[in-house]
């Protein structure tokens, strides 16, 4: 029963969920009997009636906070609604609503197909009228941090585009720098012939 309430929780909140087939098969009937309290108690003309609707209505949910004060008390803070108490507000506010001329099969069965880990049959569960709206905001993915020598494909033409001058002065400098190591290089090698060519003269 914990399960279904917690599974009933999250179909209206959400209004799709995505569950293994047989807890969507055992779902079905117990979210619909609740739009059906729904529907009762807008239908109904008498105050007592709707909120005893309400209240049978609540017992499908996750329970509230059984200790909330409504105030907050003394220097004490509000404590937060439920999930089971905002799905209630919503399924009294919009989802029964959506449904008067309809006499039943308010949610639909969509097989997945199988799981990858245990290979369980999975199903998507939603209510009728629901797939035109988003079931979440898509979140701004972070940008992964790349590495220090990681640079994408497009960057390096950019680079070149943005700064040729900069690219034309780094290849002289470095021209430069290879003539100067290429002098250094040579100056031992000449010394070295040089000391030789005396030392035979010297022997001569």
């Amino acid at each position: 029963m914990s399960l279904l309430r917690n599974l009933c929780t999250s179909l209206i909140t959400h209004e799709r969920l995505i569950t293994t087939l047989p807890k969507a098969k055992e779902l079905r009937p117990f979210a619909e009997r609740v739009i059906t309290l729904g529907k009762r108690a807008l239908a109904a003309e008498a105050p007592e009636a709707a909120l005893h609707n309400r209240r049978l209505a609540a017992a499908y949910f996750q329970t509230g906070n059984t200790n909330r004060i409504p105030d907050g008390g003394y220097k004490r803070p509000r404590a937060p609604r439920t999930a089971g108490v905002s799905a209630l507000d919503k399924l009294f506010s919009d989802v029964a609503g959506r449904y008067t001329d309809r006499p039943g099969g308010y949610t639909r069965i969509l097989k997945l197909g199988s799981r990858r880990g245990d290979g369980a049959e999975l199903a998507l569960i939603e209510l009728i009228g629901s797939e035109a709206k988003p079931a979440h905001e898509e979140e701004k993915k972070q940008e992964k941090k790349r590495r220090f020598f990681g640079r994408k494909k497009g960057e390096k033409k950019e680079e070149a585009e943005k700064s040729p001058e900069k690219k034309g002065a780094k290849k002289a400098s470095a021209k430069g720098d290879t003539e100067t190591k290429g002098a250094k290089k040579k100056t031992p090698s000449e010394g070295k012939s040089t000391s030789r060519r005396t030392k035979k003269s010297d022997s001569e």
